[in-house]
């Protein structure tokens, strides 16, 4: 009998890769807002749209309004600002239809934990609660999970790196800590609350953007991608999981260039 009552996943750059898919998208919605207009090079508008991303944080509404008003009028005289506002927002979202894609390897172990009777799972993420749940649904992932266990952070009014955001989610669900999984690629956001909490840790260093980061504690795993956490599971915490060698094809490829 395993030792897991749930298995909580974060969501950006640890199910999908949110750091590429960021950049592809912020390329194309400063391209598109050139071809209808804006007379800027595209490395400079680009440059200048991660300052107002950093300055205004992700979860900003108005991206693209601010990088309009740090242009000089004379790079978009004769055309209306709210074609060029229109452009890069139309662009951004299309990315989204194209690029957003989950990683394959997590779809496959999400698929086959769904299947392990008395298991929930679920997600706690950090973000607005409509921006979140929309990756949820545009991953596809929300079939395989617990429909109660979706923590946002946004519709908490709790947020990382907060230990209260995870002690909620276990006492919601009648959950003990010691039972319970977490696994997140960040580890003063991710990890360290849970580890505090008593949670089963497990770090996952894909590439993204926050994988030097370094925390207080120490996982109790790190993975690569989430084919050694199922082997970790079958193995380690005797979950009935199919080996990725037995059912699958190998995923180096896909560990090498992750689908966006």
């Amino acid at each position: 009998m395993s030792v897991l009552d749930a298995i909580f996943f974060d969501v950006d750059d640890t199910l999908f890769s949110t750091s590429e898919f960021a950049r592809r998208a912020r390329r194309a919605a400063v391209e598109a807002m050139i071809e209808v207009g804006l007379r800027v090079e595209v490395e400079q508008l680009e440059g200048e749209l991660l300052e107002v991303v950093s300055e205004f944080s992700s979860n900003y509404d108005h991206h693209f309004d601010q990088l309009l008003r740090r242009i000089p009028k004379r790079h978009y005289k004769g055309v209306n600002p709210a074609i060029l506002v229109a452009a890069g927002v139309k662009a951004y979202h299309d990315t989204k239809d194209h690029h957003l894609h989950p990683y394959p390897d997590a779809v496959r172990l999400l698929a086959d934990l769904a299947g392990i009777e008395d298991l929930l799972l679920g997600v706690i993420t950090s973000g607005l609660s409509v921006k979140q749940a929309e990756k949820i649904l545009r991953l596809g992932i929300y079939p395989y999970l617990t429909p109660t266990a979706i923590y946002i952070s946004d519709q908490i009014g709790i947020n990382k790196p907060n230990v209260k955001l995870y002690r909620r989610a276990c006492s919601d669900l009648n959950l003990k800590p010691a039972r319970c999984m977490y696994v997140g690629d960040r580890m003063v956001r991710d990890i360290d609350p849970a580890n505090a909490l008593g949670l089963i840790t497990v770090h996952l260093v894909r590439g993204g953007r926050h994988s030097e980061e370094v925390g207080v504690s120490e996982p109790d795993h790190r993975i690569g991608h989430f084919d050694e956490l199922r082997e970790l599971l079958r193995e380690r915490y005797e979950l009935d999981l199919p080996s990725a060698t037995d059912e699958h094809p190998s995923p180096s490829s896909e560990h090498e260039s992750p689908v966006a």
